[in-house]
């Protein structure tokens, strides 16, 4: 534990944090180590994927597939921001982060957590103006409309994360500074937003008289209301648990499923229920194998 002698302040300042970690056993840190490392490249390959195929695909170029697009991008960097710094320290003796560290680290990841929270609000938006205003759905959710809808959350994120940042930066930390767990986080915008659109939603497809037409209906949100459930389902176990010295190894659980397997686990969700991205990804395959027997026709030509 590290600690500067500031005699102006009678007394010390910490200039880092012992973490705790998720468990105190070292004979799990190895096996900890692997999961989450699988777990960071699952989640890093799958998303980048996600990013590329609509990049490269033309039948993708729509509202819904440039919001997925900018999701993906912060879940990649969401997960980055946490995974390396956990992955040291499930290898190193010292578990620890400097004080500055901590700041960025945070900073980063209030950002990027509130953007996804609001960039789920947009999707919602977008998943209401195609079912509930099919016939002005084109023109309400013009290019530059997309582009504000996805502006905000990135705005606002970093104006919430630079005011938590900069507030503390300017304090003497003095006090204990070995963490256990710390997680919190303001969620109740996003929701009223995705809760208002989902109520809409709900009543729109009601009124459609014919079963398929609801089935189709329902498959357009389908895969986003999925993602919101699991993702503020996770949230609400947080802030519902009881508070107690048990509950704090149970909000560990619940924080590592909403850090590192949400984000792992969108893209399988926005594609294995999706046809136009099955259908995209079947074309860029299809694509690539005529493209490696062409190349290997002409070597064998040659």
């Amino acid at each position: 534990m590290k600690r500067k002698i500031f005699p102006q302040h009678n007394g010390t300042e910490a200039t880092e944090f012992i973490l705790l970690g998720l468990t105190g056993q070292p004979e799990l840190q190895p096996i900890l180590f692997v999961v989450f490392l699988l777990i960071y490249l699952i989640t890093l390959t799958r998303n980048l994927g996600v990013i590329l195929l609509i990049r490269f695909t033309p039948q993708l170029q729509t509202p819904m597939y440039f919001f997925l697009t900018h999701l993906a991008c912060v879940d990649i960097f969401y997960s980055t921001n946490v995974s390396p710094q956990m992955l040291v320290n499930f290898l190193s003796k010292k578990k620890s982060i400097s004080y500055v560290g901590c700041l960025a680290q945070c900073f980063v990841f209030v950002t990027l957590l509130l953007t996804e929270y609001y960039m789920l609000g947009a999707m919602a938006y977008d998943r209401y103006m195609a079912i509930c205003k099919p016939l002005h759905y084109n023109s309400r959710m013009s290019r530059p409309r997309c582009i504000c809808l996805v502006t905000f959350p990135y705005f606002w994120g970093s104006t919430v994360g630079t005011m938590q940042v900069i507030l503390p930066s300017h304090l003497s930390f003095c006090g204990p500074n070995t963490i256990n767990h710390f997680y919190w986080i303001n969620l109740t915008g996003s929701l009223f937003i995705i809760l208002i659109s989902y109520f809409f939603i709900f009543i729109t497809i009601m009124r459609i008289r014919s079963h398929e037409g609801q089935r189709k209906a329902f498959s357009t949100c389908g895969s986003h209301l999925t993602a919101v459930t699991m993702f503020y389902g996770s949230l609400f176990c947080m802030y519902l648990r009881p508070a107690n010295e048990q509950s704090v190894e149970q909000g560990k659980i619940v924080s590592v499923f909403s850090i590192f397997v949400s984000p792992m686990l969108n893209p399988f969700i926005y594609s294995l229920r999706n046809k136009d991205v099955k259908q995209g990804l079947r074309r860029a395959c299809t694509r690539k194998l005529r493209t490696m027997e062409k190349s290997s026709i002409l070597t064998v030509s040659q």
